[in-house]
């Protein structure tokens, strides 16, 4: 029997969890995590505060009783004090300081991230917060219903920023979006469809302060303010969505990590001492678009990786195949999907890209429902390799990225796609569908 000590019970965690309790039922498995639940999904915060759901319930889908009657045991609000990697020995204490600590046969460690905090003055006063736990999202419904809260700052045009500014003006609440770049989702699309975007926020009275500077937040105790390089703007509740770094503090003098502080592992998850595996937002991936080594923080992402460091650590020789950062937001019913890089991002990981792009109705112009789809295929100039794919528009065409999440991990050439066999019905799509045409004008 191996004995297996799971740090972190989030995505990356309880994937490890179940696929350790329902494929080895002969190994014992000890859980230490600090929090009060396990397994929330915090990309549903925005959709419970603006009132999409109704209520959080369904945002959790595992929970400590859950665990334990599958055989783990669990250690709920615990606090792990450190690894003594040598002795393999997890020194931990309960939430009244008594010792739990627990040796191990092999270690997962799945510490997720923490919200980056900004250096600036006012971070402390009252009525800033960020946005990852559950008990961040209860905080901020609770200031929702606060009629003396009108308007609502939000620092950080990611995903996360945008659909809070998106729930904060659902609730009635005066929404601002301050970030230091001049559009929002730079990170992940092109300013052809982040404009877009842009214009979707602006249209539904979202105040967009982009280029702009965060120097400081005022208040006499409770936030009353933002000042940037171009002005002062109320605010009576700010919410931080700057961005994640990986947790790291535990194994941070023990082993190799990668440029950004994140642990590096290998394709079975392992870090740099064997028998020690790292999982999810604390850990790298590697990079089908890119080919290399990369840190990409997404859900999805931690739960690939904490299915194969179960495996290996039951024994079960898997290896990663691989991430393309495949991601979507849904921002009052506009829909933007991504997957591998953008045309910026290819040319700053070294790229010589071109990209093609193409724009259509979704279904022969006949049909009565029927929206714009535009599309932009990135692909390297030397090997014609796609290095990424954007798409938008008010239809759902989320399922196409996922051909081209596929077509980066199997480097699929752009003259790959020229050809390709795609079914034509009115109720779908046109003959000559988007995807194929975008392909088909590629130089």
């Amino acid at each position: 029997m191996t004995k297996i000590v799971l740090i972190g019970a989030n995505h990356a965690g309880t994937a490890s969890a179940n696929t350790i309790l329902d494929n080895y039922p002969d190994n014992e498995l000890v859980i230490f995590d600090r929090n009060s639940n396990i397994s929330y999904l915090g990309c549903g915060t925005a959709l419970w505060i603006g009132r999409q759901i109704d209520s959080p319930d369904g945002l959790f889908y595992s929970s400590k009783e859950k665990m334990e009657a599958k055989g783990a045991k669990v250690n709920m609000e615990a606090d792990v004090k450190g690894i003594d990697f040598k002795a393999k020995i997890v020194h931990a204490a309960d939430k009244e300081g008594n010792d739990i600590s627990e040796h191990y046969d092999k270690l997962i460690i799945a510490t997720g991230s923490l919200p980056i905090t900004p250096d600036i003055p006012g971070i402390d006063l009252e009525n800033v917060q960020y946005v990852k736990l559950y008990q961040d999202a209860q905080k901020a419904q609770a200031c929702m219903n606060e009629a003396a809260i009108k308007n609502v700052a939000v620092i950080g045009a990611g995903y996360i920023g945008v659909e809070l500014a998106e729930a904060m003006r659902r609730r009635g609440k005066n929404a601002k979006l301050f970030e230091f770049v001049d559009t929002c989702l730079a990170n992940y699309y092109d300013p052809w469809f982040s404009h877009d975007m842009d214009r979707v926020l602006d249209d539904n009275g979202i105040e967009l302060h982009y280029g702009q500077k965060v120097l400081a937040l005022k208040g006499d105790g409770r936030v009353e303010s933002v000042v940037t390089d171009k002005g002062e703007f109320p605010a009576d509740l700010v919410m931080l969505a700057i961005g994640f770094r990986p947790n790291t503090e535990l194994g941070k003098n023990d082993l190799e990590l990668f440029a950004n502080g994140a642990y590096k592992v290998d394709l079975t998850q392992q870090t740099s001492i064997p028998d020690v595996y790292a999982i999810g937002d604390c850990a790298t991936v590697y990079d089908n678009a890119r080919q290399a080594t990369n840190y990409i923080a997404l859900a999805t992402n931690a739960v690939r990786s904490g299915v194969v460091a179960a495996h290996n650590a039951c024994g079960t020789f898997i290896e990663s195949v691989g991430v393309q950062g495949s991601n979507g937001i849904s921002i009052y019913g506009y829909n933007m999907v991504s997957t591998g890089m953008s045309v910026a991002a290819a040319r700053k990981s070294g790229f010589d890209p071109l990209y093609s792009d193409y724009e259509d109705l979704q279904k022969p112009a006949f049909i009565k429902e029927n929206h714009p789809v535009k599309i932009r295929i990135v692909y390297d100039k030397v090997s014609r390799r796609i290095l990424g794919a954007q798409m938008a528009s008010y239809e759902d065409i989320s399922m196409g990225i996922h051909m081209f999440s596929l077509a980066i991990e199997e480097k699929v050439t752009i003259d790959k796609l020229k050809l390709l066999d795609i079914f034509f019905l009115p109720h779908f799509n046109q003959p000559y569908n988007y995807i194929t045409m975008a392909a088909l004008t590629a130089e």
